[in-house]
């Protein structure tokens, strides 16, 4: 599949909001109703219409409406399929862009895909993202851009294939390739990272509901306790520790999945018995802090800590982002570096934290978990310069790919 490429973006990319700017509204606390029904009110059944309607559907699953929001995306891109996104402060959209970027992104739900627009908020780079799926029309010219990057998660096989196929013989650098993709398939990159020295990963085996139904498959060397997860899930969605078959049966019947993935528990609980679990962003291969959490659960988000809550525990994050070059990151930098070779993606994060020995134990590496600026920084104020750091290398890796394209086009 071979499609021209046409510079002009007002015509091929519908302006929309994007995820980043509504997402920022809702998590500051404001009523997205307004402004559902000022975009309703204003919604064709259009090219134009149709970034409306994308920004409908996100501010419906914003709202807890995720079938609702669904189905307005999928009206919306039989319509069209690429959209200019505006800064994430509602500016009007670089007029002389120092850089075009194209994400390539599966038609899925709020929180599927890279958050590109999040990483680029407020950059001189111009940002659009083209939809593709199964039932996906694919358009009849791509927007040119000196960069694409690849936003699709692993469990969206179809648009990976279709982004594969599109970007066969494009003559744009194209980050983040679907074959590496999906090798951050749980199953597949605990077999990838094995053998790595100074890293712990368990084992992580796919196994089909109905083998499960007769209990914990012995042959495949577990034993209770076993964490389990829905295939394709993610943010720990349906993620539970099971301490026997009596709790494995009952976890089953609340459950509607075909196949799960399973693995040991390892306990990574500190010496004081809390819970430690640090993102990491490897761009271009060199790690960024993102966060990290202090709970007394072993099921650690950043949510579910209540940092907030806790100077303490702030004050030991603002730490691991401020000293991060000096301390944690120094002290795994052999592993992360043989990490970011395996995996061979441009952007990626790791979900990680530390053994009792002092090994990275890794949880999982994801290219599409969020990242963002929005935390409060009279609470946090420790944030801001590790995002802008963050942030600022993204767009140099973008920019720098971009270059190095140029001069071998030469």
């Amino acid at each position: 599949m071979t499609l021209p490429f046409d510079p002009d973006w007002d015509r091929l990319c519908m302006p929309r909001l994007g995820v980043a700017a509504l997402t920022r509204m809702a998590f500051e606390g404001r009523d997205l109703y307004p402004l559902w029904v000022e975009l309703m009110e204003k919604v064709t059944d259009d090219a134009p219409g149709a970034g409306l309607g994308m920004d409908l559907s996100v501010i419906a699953q914003l709202r807890g409406d995720k079938k609702t929001g669904l189905a307005i995306q999928r009206d919306s891109l039989l319509l069209h399929q690429a959209f200019q996104v505006k800064d994430a402060r509602l500016r009007d959209i670089p007029q002389k862009p120092a850089l075009r970027v194209l994400a390539l992104a599966a038609a899925s739900d709020l929180g599927a895909n890279t958050p590109v627009d999040f990483l680029l908020a407020g950059s001189d780079v111009s940002l659009a993202t083209l939809y593709l799926g199964p039932e996906v029309p694919v358009p009849a010219a791509i927007p040119d851009h000196d960069v694409a990057i690849v936003a699709a998660p692993a469990s969206e096989g179809a648009a990976l294939a279709a982004i594969e196929s599109l970007t066969r013989r494009w003559n744009t650098p194209v980050l983040n390739a679907p074959a590496r993709i999906r090798g951050l398939e749980r199953d597949i990159l605990y077999r990838n990272l094995s053998g790595v020295e100074g890293l712990v990963i368990p084992p992580t085996l796919r196994v089909e509901r109905a083998r499960l139904l007769q209990g914990l498959p012995r042959d495949l060397g577990l034993d209770f306790p076993v964490i389990i997860r829905p295939l394709g899930s993610h943010a720990g969605f349906g993620l539970s520790k099971i301490e026997s078959g009596a709790a494995l049966g009952a976890y089953l019947k609340e459950r509607t999945e075909d196949g799960f993935f399973l693995s040991p528990f390892i306990d990574y609980a500190s010496s004081d018995g809390q819970f430690r679990k640090y993102r990491v962003a490897l761009v271009g291969g060199a790690p960024y802090p993102v966060h990290m959490a202090v709970c007394e659960e072993w099921k650690v988000w950043y949510l579910n800590a209540d940092m907030a809550l806790s100077a303490a525990n702030r004050a030991e994050e603002a730490r691991f982002l401020l000293a991060f070059g000096e301390t944690f990151g120094a002290r795994h930098a052999p592993a992360l570096a043989q990490m970011a070779e395996r995996i061979g993606l441009d952007y990626v994060l790791i979900d990680c934290a530390q053994t009792r020995d002092g090994k990275l134990l890794v949880f999982e590496a994801d290219h599409c978990a969020i990242v963002h600026d929005m935390d409060p920084v009279n609470v946090y104020p420790y944030k801001p310069g590790a995002m802008r750091k963050l942030f600022g290398a993204f767009a140099a890796m973008l920019k720098d790919k971009a270059r190095q394209a140029r001069i071998e086009a030469a």
